[in-house]
């Protein structure tokens, strides 16, 4: 099988060769502990894995990316206001004030290169008159949001042998990004209309955006993120998420399942419990990391959900952190029962932390391979 027939198969519980092998993702302090334990320096920790555990590849085509962008256009011009006590104060590209510590740039603010602690002061949509502003920045047809070259992308992303899709900003997500998440949650409260128009604007715009793509490539997932839960409870109560988000994703998933795609993952931290029957009752069939931390249990999911939700990820970091026995006790308590009704690739339940040493992370790694087929 192909790359992208396996991780179909996989996902749509049908019969794949093997499972795809995804054991998780580095982050950058990650990575520097393990050029310390033995990773080579300059290679890629996934080649050097793959070399170790004597696995081939399964991406035989270079990846191509469309480009197209779902932020706004223009960005915010990014400059550092104040540098004092070890620290710099920022504007950052989507308007927000932010604090992080000057061990790091400002690009950290945004990305998931590492785990960065930052500390929020303003955000650029405080109320309607910001609004009226921020609006203008997210045009479908504005210039530069497509590249020049599209329809030649598309053509060859069509003779892909790998997996092919691309990620939104879910309105829970996106709205935070705009107003911050306290004044967001006072605003679902104190100015539902407001919500609701803020809703609405971002449930058409990333329709407007999305359509090219779907017309001109038969998609594999679409990935909506739409991180929105704490250690034991949704960051917004059920019936806030029905009332405000449900319908954007109906909407979504009806346009994206309209252009044969047959995967909408839905990814978001802390436990989730809670919203599972709502992502399902939205179509999504698909959903990770699944902390364990958070008090997510995987196995049992599975055992209330059935064949209605796929998942990804799962495993506890902590166990993997731990090595030896440990390792072994989480991977055999999560893999063996999920694999056997499929509808599951298994890895790190987030990115991969620098408590998980470079042998812990190899050992966990070949078991992993060995349950998936690879070894």
């Amino acid at each position: 099988m192909t790359q992208r027939e396996r991780f179909l198969e996989t996902i749509l519980f049908g019969n794949p060769d093997k499972i795809p092998f995804s054991p998780g993702g580095a982050r950058e302090s990650t990575l520097a502990m393990w050029h310390k334990q033995g990773l080579p320096e300059g290679m890629d920790y996934f080649e050097a894995l793959l070399k170790i555990l004597k696995i081939e590849p399964d991406q035989t085509q270079p990846q191509i990316n469309l480009n197209v962008s779902f932020k706004m256009i223009p960005q915010f011009e990014e400059k550092v206001l104040e540098h004092k006590d070890g620290h710099y104060i920022v504007q950052d590209w989507m308007g927000a004030i932010t604090e992080i510590s000057d061990k790091y740039d400002y690009t950290y603010i945004r990305s998931a290169k590492d785990f960065v602690t930052r500390k929020w002061y303003k955000f650029p949509v405080e109320n309607e008159k910001d609004w009226e502003e921020m609006k203008k920045r997210y045009n479908p047809k504005t210039l530069g949001r497509f590249p020049s070259d599209f329809e030649e992308r598309c053509r060859k992303v069509k003779k892909r042998d790998y997996v092919f899709g691309f990620y939104v900003n879910g309105p829970f997500w996106q709205l935070r990004e705009w107003c911050g998440f306290e004044n967001l949650c006072m605003f679902m409260a104190q100015k539902p209309d407001f919500v609701q128009e803020m809703v609405d604007f971002w449930t058409e715009f990333v329709l407007e955006t999305m359509k090219p793509i779907l017309n001109n490539i038969e998609v594999d997932y679409v990935w909506i993120s739409e991180d929105m839960a704490y250690k034991e409870h949704s960051m917004i109560s059920p019936k806030m998420v029905r009332k405000f988000l449900l319908p954007t994703w109906q909407k979504w998933v009806s346009e994206i399942k309209a252009h044969n795609c047959p995967i909408i993952d839905m990814d978001s931290d802390g436990y989730i419990g809670e919203l599972i029957p709502l992502w399902i009752e939205a179509g999504i069939n698909c959903c990770d990391p699944i902390e364990v931390a958070a008090g997510n249990d995987i196995v049992n999911y599975r055992k209330i959900y059935g064949k209605k939700m796929a998942y990804r990820g799962g495993i506890d970091k902590r166990a993997i952190a731990k090595g030896g026995a440990v390792i072994e006790k989480e991977v055999m308590r999560v893999v063996p029962p999920l694999l056997k009704d499929g509808g599951f690739i298994p890895g790190c339940d987030h990115g991969v932390p620098p408590d998980i040493s470079w042998p812990n992370y190899i050992e966990y790694s070949r078991l992993l391979a060995k349950l998936t087929c690879w070894l």
